[in-house]
């Protein structure tokens, strides 16, 4: 997997990557992550990439020439896809991250000020996607949290792919709760069944607590699943 970040700040995107279980997967090449900063491709002598917007109003709008010339700069593998960051996208979920997983290389163009112009969507056509209905300073946030969330369905990157397959959403339901030692702190305990060894027995209430959780609070998700079921 190559994900290859378009982004007026690289080291948002490059720091980020530098601890945890990213930095690890990247130290054993599972993925790589490379930056490319539309800056470097605008023909104005001071490095402008954004302009004030036709029609008026406030705010810069982001040029469309430093970005299409980045965005072509950049190699193509065969099985691409381009997605830009915007709170005007489909709300990202794990049903997209597990569709994203599935290419080669994902390229993201990270927006700021008032937004891109029109024609880099028109030229480039990407997928555009929201981590949700609000709006942030730029892109780089939304690029890190799919960069995250995409890295954990490839294999290698988590100590046990099960541990994805656990996730919250990954069956449609809020993951269950979690336990470790000691087995009890404060006066609360840890539940008896996960102690006794009998793993059709946790399993069970493992989905058992899934379920409540879920329709407590995720009351539209516990729907859908019950409409699934």
């Amino acid at each position: 997997m190559i994900f290859d970040v378009m982004t007026l700040f690289p080291e948002m995107i490059e720091d980020h990557c530098k601890h945890s279980i990213l930095k690890r997967a990247l130290e054993k090449e599972i993925f790589s992550v490379n930056t490319i900063n539309p800056r470097d491709f605008t023909l104005d002598k001071h490095k402008k990439v954004d302009d004030t917007p036709y029609g008026g109003g406030a705010g810069m709008v982001l040029m469309a020439q430093p970005y299409v010339d980045a965005y072509e700069s950049i190699e193509k593998v065969g099985n691409s896809i381009t997605v830009m960051l915007s709170p005007q996208g489909e709300p990202l979920s794990d049903k997209i991250v597990n569709e994203l997983a599935e290419f080669d290389q994902i390229i993201m163009l990270c927006g700021h000020y008032e937004g891109f112009d029109e024609r880099i969507r028109e030229i480039i056509k990407p997928r555009e996607i929201s981590i949700g209905d609000f709006v942030l300073t730029g892109g780089e946030l939304p690029a890190l949290c799919l960069i995250d969330a995409v890295s954990r369905k490839i294999e290698g990157t988590l100590g046990k792919i099960e541990s994805a397959d656990e996730d919250s959403f990954s069956n449609g339901l809020i993951e269950y709760p979690h336990y470790t030692k000691p087995r009890e702190y404060r006066g609360l305990q840890v539940p008896e069944v996960l102690l006794n060894g009998n793993h059709k027995d946790i399993n069970a209430f493992r989905l058992e607590k899934s379920i409540e959780r879920t329709k407590a609070k995720r009351p539209d998700l516990y729907k859908k699943w019950v409409e699934k079921s």
